[in-house]
């Protein structure tokens, strides 16, 4: 069962949290990282945010049916082109006419998730600048988050239910059963956070950039692509503790460039 994230006057977010795991299964013990796929409704226009690989593709395809007529799809939207967030891109090719929206400098690689001649008209290159992106009644805003942690990678603002669905940027590595419980304290998820932010993020310039774009925003809830969401305190403390964070290339030194023994 999907997560409701916001409904409310013909307009929906939903997240689902664990297709394609065992049921109960923590993350740690499983093939495959937790991931999280999101469906925004509007009126009669839906999008898929990281519509993931095809470890997801049929429990979401059919979950959704639940939902809304995939049919009715008008985008999907990748915030990079990591495999768990587009590989099953040769099925949603299939199965729907939706639009595949992913940075310029992925969509001439996306296609190779495809059988040959399935992406033709259809892949619309965001810019670095980012866009906005009519869902219904309503825009999506793709907001450069580049090198957070892909070179091309954006997030998407939802300014009717002021989600910021930030990618893999707030990620904690926890089950998809503690993924669908929001957290209103950062404390609790650091500990599932801060290996992986150190790791994948490229460099503190570009977390400063990014805290200067998003403190502005009014953001009730940032979902990442990876666990739990964060709420009301918890958006601003990860803000603060980004801007803060040294990680990526500011922590790489000789030791790290050395050829094995």
């Amino acid at each position: 069962m999907p997560v409701t994230l916001y409904d409310r006057d013909g307009h929906r977010c939903l997240m689902f949290t664990d297709l394609g795991h065992a049921p109960g299964q923590e993350q740690h013990t499983d093939e495959a990282v937790q991931s999280n796929q999101f469906l925004i409704v509007d009126q009669d226009t839906g999008a898929i945010i990281d519509p993931g690989g095809n470890l997801a593709y049929s429990e979401l395809y059919l979950a959704m049916t639940r939902h809304f007529p995939p049919q009715r799809l008008s985008a999907l939207l990748a915030s990079h082109a990591d495999p768990d967030i587009i590989a099953s891109l040769d099925r949603w090719t299939t199965s729907t006419q939706a639009k595949i929206y992913v940075s310029t400098v992925w969509e001439r690689f996306v296609p190779h998730f495809c059988k040959p001649g399935k992406t033709a008209g259809r892949i619309v290159g965001i810019p670095d600048a980012g866009m906005r992106i009519r869902i219904g009644r309503s825009d999506l805003i793709a907001l450069p988050a580049h090198f957070l942690h892909a070179e091309g990678n954006f997030q998407f603002y939802d300014p009717v239910s002021q989600i910021l669905f930030s990618g893999d940027l707030g990620v904690s590595l926890v089950g998809g059963q503690v993924a669908q419980q929001p957290v209103d304290s950062l404390a609790r998820l650091l500990p599932a956070m801060e290996r992986f932010h150190r790791r994948y993020m490229v460099s503190n310039k570009v977390l400063r950039l990014w805290a200067d774009m998003v403190e502005g925003l009014p953001i009730r809830m940032m979902v990442p692509q990876h666990g739990a969401p964060l709420v009301g305190p918890a958006v601003a403390e990860f803000i603060a503790w980004a801007r803060e964070l040294k990680c990526g290339v500011d922590l790489m030194g000789t030791a790290d460039y050395r050829v094995p023994a």
